[in-house]
């Protein structure tokens, strides 16, 4: 049925033509749908690094999303500005009837959005939104007494009951695809917004729905071995869609739908991992204030973290001396990207062997992770320390020593971040500080001069620690 005589569809994380909910809605329920993206300067001017990965992905994204949308006749309206203002004004100046987006439940978005709705409702513009990030959102998985979960494995199980055929089929754009309006402008500029190029062309991580694509068809020759494989950096085990996930240039419905056909541990492993994503993002759905540094567990908001001086300095510039550790950071720094082992195994140091606030090390990994989620990246950080959705107690903690040893065993992975340790043995190179002083000298690798000494003492400090959590807790659990 036909209602509205031209609409506009706001893209915002969600860059493709393909599989895309508030598009297709658009397109059904319009005579002409113009598309367009707003590069919001209430983002970009906040990011502290002009060179900034994510944005040359989007940028690139942007492009490859034009030349598709013109591809099937249509187009899109690019513009840098305020997207709270952009958008009403866009439609106001195309006389759009109506405007269609996805959900973002960002606090910050939704605030951007609630007021974006408010002045187009106030100009008599019609506004809908959809899910289209994740499978389940929000209110669609809740316990039997309408309460959200807080534990992942029953949530998940909630989540795999619920879940039909119809959750993963594809909206049909290309059904409606000549409703496209074929209006396009050109797209700024990187300098022109304030940012230069990266290395992401050095990278080997390809932008783009073109770029989800080879990923994904990649991943799916591997996604058998999957479970065996995904803890180990050195080998080709994660399916490296992060970032698409991220930026919508891969479908949610897609990818959850080849793992949930395919069946076996690999498969069902990384439909698990899609599954914590939704887990996560229904979590700061209900609770937007894990967002602004609260803690999902309210009672170790005021755990008094440590922070000695220049331990969370090392712990950036990979100068913890902990080989593992080290190499983590250099991938995170040199690529933008992280092994999700590694992110809980260098949390975990961060918090629980150098003793210093988990929102430090959230914010670190928001500002280098090309792939940074606002959910994921809140969750993660609080499972790690402890004071986030976890089953487990909170004297859990990493060993970077033994997580070395099984993860990284003959050190390929440290070896590669960490050249001055390339000469070390293999029985040194998860502790190179153990090294009589004459193997240093074969090696090339003197502790204390080419490598670092360990900053802290992993034994010590997990008695630290142990105390640390038990001064938060209530008497009657102490």
């Amino acid at each position: 049925m036909i209602e509205y005589a031209r609409a506009l569809v706001w893209f915002r994380r969600d860059l493709r033509d393909f599989d895309h909910a508030a598009l297709y809605h658009a397109l059904k329920r319009s005579r002409q749908v113009v598309c367009a993206f707003i590069f919001d300067r209430d983002i970009l001017d906040a990011l502290p690094d002009p060179a900034d990965r994510r944005v040359e992905f989007i940028h690139a994204s942007v492009t490859e999303l034009q030349q598709a949308l013109q591809a099937r006749g249509g187009g899109l309206v690019v513009r840098h500005g305020v997207a709270r203002d952009e958008v009403v004004q866009l439609a106001a100046d195309l006389q759009a009837e109506a405007v269609f987006f996805n959900h973002d439940d960002d606090p910050a978005a939704l605030a951007r959005d609630a007021a974006v709705e408010a002045a187009l409702r106030a100009r008599d513009i019609a506004v809908h939104h959809s899910k289209d990030a994740v499978i389940f959102e929000r209110e669609d998985v809740l316990t039997a007494g309408g309460t959200p979960y807080s534990v992942f494995t029953p949530y998940k199980n909630a989540w795999l009951k619920r879940l039909t055929p119809f959750d993963l089929q594809a909206y049909p754009v290309e059904a409606y695809a000549g409703r496209l309006a074929p209006q396009s402008s050109a797209i700024p500029r990187l300098p022109g917004m304030g940012f230069e190029p990266t290395n992401l062309a050095e990278l080997r991580l390809p932008t783009g729905m073109s770029g989800g694509a080879q990923l994904f068809e990649d991943f799916l020759q591997r996604i058998d071995r999957y479970q065996a494989l995904r803890d180990y950096p050195a080998v080709k085990g994660p399916s490296y869609l992060s970032v698409h996930l991220r930026f919508g240039t891969v479908s949610i419905r897609q990818l959850a739908a080849a793992a949930w056909q395919r069946g076996g541990r690999g498969a069902q492993t990384w439909l698990s991992e899609l599954i914590w994503r939704d887990f996560y993002h229904q979590i700061l759905w209900h609770r937007p204030d894990v967002a602004s540094g609260h803690s999902f567990k309210r009672q170790y908001d005021a755990l008094p973290w440590p922070n000695p001086p220049g331990h969370f300095e090392a712990w950036c510039e990979a100068r913890t001396g902990y080989p593992l550790i080290d190499a983590a950071m250099r991938q995170l720094n040199q690529t933008g990207y992280m092994h999700n082992r590694l992110r809980m195994v260098t949390a975990s140091f961060l918090t629980k062997d150098l003793l210093v606030d988990w929102r430090l090390g959230e914010k670190y990994f928001a500002d280098k992770l090309i792939d940074f989620d606002l959910a994921a990246n809140s969750g993660g950080w609080q499972w790690a320390a402890s004071v986030g959705c976890d089953a487990q107690p909170w004297f859990r903690i990493f060993n970077p020593v033994t997580q070395s040893e099984r993860f990284d065993a003959e050190g390929h992975f440290i070896r590669r971040y960490l050249p001055e340790l390339a000469r070390v043995a293999e029985k040194f190179i998860h502790a190179p500080w153990a090294m009589p002083a004459a193997e240093q000298q074969r090696a090339g690798c003197v502790i204390g001069r080419d490598c670092p000494l360990p900053i802290v003492d992993h034994a010590v400090q997990r008695g630290q620690t142990l105390a640390l959590f038990r001064q938060a807790l209530p008497p009657a659990l102490k």
